[in-house]
């Protein structure tokens, strides 16, 4: 084996966004750049990983099963005796690539500051972690305490799930009790950040600016709600040339 890292992607293939290749050639020239494995799957093959029994349970919710999905390939990977394993989002653009470097510790989720207005149309933000990346390395006691956890819970419930139910809101549940160790420049932009970094201004821009506990090399660009975005190339092209 020539490298001891190994970094994992996946999506639905072929993928229904053209501006996603973008994102996914920014992890792997990261990856590649650091001499690092790279490894992207289909979503099937993701899926394959998972039990019958839970999977026909998910069937209807495909992000949960992702979320399954990718502990279930990062386990593997541990178990295939690389050192480290990285899971990255389809949608996670690394945009300060020489910045964006490993943390030492055993493993670290990814810092989700989100940007949204409430109920009565005043800004909020919300710090919190998420899974669009994670990493794990040998003899960490976290990722299969989180796997057994996140199977438990989803064969113990009978009822409906939300999406992040496994995902975000349990490690942020989690982390809220046992302080995980966070990779903070592994950031999440929600739609109102980056439709205000179009226009490099913006409160919602200057409250995730000042939220954040350090200036990001690399963010999640939520997919899931691309359309309320706008011009998203555009933004991947600001991010790429000065970040955020």
């Amino acid at each position: 084996m020539a490298s001891t890292t190994l970094v994992i992607q996946s999506h639905k293939n072929p993928l229904p966004f053209q501006w996603l290749r973008a994102c996914l050639d920014s992890v792997e020239s990261w990856a590649r750049h650091n001499q690092f494995d790279y490894r992207f799957i289909t979503d099937d093959v993701l899926f394959a990983s998972l039990p019958v029994d839970l999977l026909g349970k998910m069937e209807d919710q495909k992000v949960i099963a992702t979320d399954l999905g990718r502990l279930r390939v990062l386990l593997a990977g541990l178990m295939e005796g690389y050192q480290t394993v990285v899971w990255c989002d389809a949608d996670f653009l690394i945009f300060h690539p020489d910045n964006f470097v490993l943390p030492e510790s055993d493993y670290a989720l990814g810092r989700e500051v989100w940007v949204q207005h409430n109920e009565h149309g005043k800004l909020k933000s919300y710090t919190k972690v998420h899974n669009a990346f994670l990493m794990f390395r040998q003899g960490n006691h976290f990722l299969d305490f989180y796997a057994d956890t996140a199977e438990r819970l989803l064969r113990l419930n009978q009822g409906s799930m939300p999406a992040q139910f496994i995902g975000p809101k349990l490690l942020t549940a989690l982390h809220n009790i046992v302080v995980c160790p966070v990779m903070e420049n592994a950031g999440m932009l929600s739609p109102v950040v980056m439709r205000d970094l179009l226009s490099n201004s913006g409160d919602a821009l200057v409250l995730f600016r000042n939220k954040s506990p350090v200036r990001i090399d690399g963010a999640n660009l939520s997919a899931s709600l691309s359309d309320e975005i706008g011009d998203i190339d555009q933004v991947i092209d600001m991010l790429l040339a000065s970040g955020i």
